[in-house]
């Protein structure tokens, strides 16, 4: 895994981000051809454990596949390495909420406790969008064991699509909802909150509310790589 450069960002940056928005940008996370590797594994079905018309649920409209073990060596190493470095960020919310710490160092212990809980399925995905495809503002929470942070990657060369922003909305407490748009290039990664992050305000630490998803698409193709750091049920 040379080729990523996640070192380059630290940690106590992207937790900055994180607490003043919800997301962190970190820009040519993977080299153009990782990119390309990764999207050309979309059209192969042994792959994956599942595929989600999106259409047909009401999530919007588009396909993400979910990848099956064991997951492709490129996506199983950058999960592990991303997780090892989101660790301290996702303790440091879970304490400042509810005053724990549960998450250990390692992705294979944490994947232990979702597998123990019945959570089994692995849930990183790839998305592909056409014209007029998007993805409803969602929440990637599949069962009682979630880490609290995710990411996505684009892999389709910006200009090969127009639209298909990445969108995350935020709720305070007795507020109306804003929305951010978040631009990427291809290679581009957002890290972003699955549920809520804690907020200090002059009363105390609250917490806010996230969605994320993904506007329409008005031409070309997008493709992403997903990943969610907890299994699914």
């Amino acid at each position: 895994m040379s080729e990523i450069d996640f070192g380059r960002v630290r940690t106590a940056a992207i937790a900055e981000q994180l607490a003043t928005s919800g997301a962190a940008l970190i820009e040519g996370l993977l080299p153009r051809d990782r990119c390309e590797v990764i999207a050309g594994m979309f059209e192969d079905e042994q792959r994956f454990r599942s595929t989600v018309t999106m259409e047909r649920h009401g999530f919007g409209r588009g396909r993400y596949r979910y990848f099956g073990y064991p997951l492709p060596e490129v996506v199983a190493a950058l999960r592990e390495k991303v997780y090892r470095e989101l660790v301290p960020i996702a303790n440091a919310w879970t304490s400042a909420i509810n005053g724990s710490a549960p998450y250990p160092e390692s992705l294979g212990e944490f994947l232990a406790i979702c597998h123990e809980a019945g959570q089994r399925r692995p849930t990183p995905l790839l998305l592909k969008y056409g014209p007029g495809d998007y993805n409803c503002l969602h929440q990637d929470l599949y069962g009682e064991r979630a880490f609290p942070l995710q990411m996505a990657v684009l892999l389709s060369n910006r200009r090969s699509f127009t639209g298909g922003e990445f969108v995350l909305t935020e709720q305070r407490p007795r507020r109306q909802s804003r929305a951010e748009v978040i631009p990427l290039e291809q290679g581009d990664a957002v890290i972003f909150a699955v549920n809520e992050r804690p907020v200090r305000g002059s009363r105390g630490t609250y917490r806010v509310r996230h969605r994320h998803g993904v506007s329409t698409l008005r031409s070309g193709t997008r493709l992403t790589l997903g990943l969610i750091f907890h299994d699914a049920a």
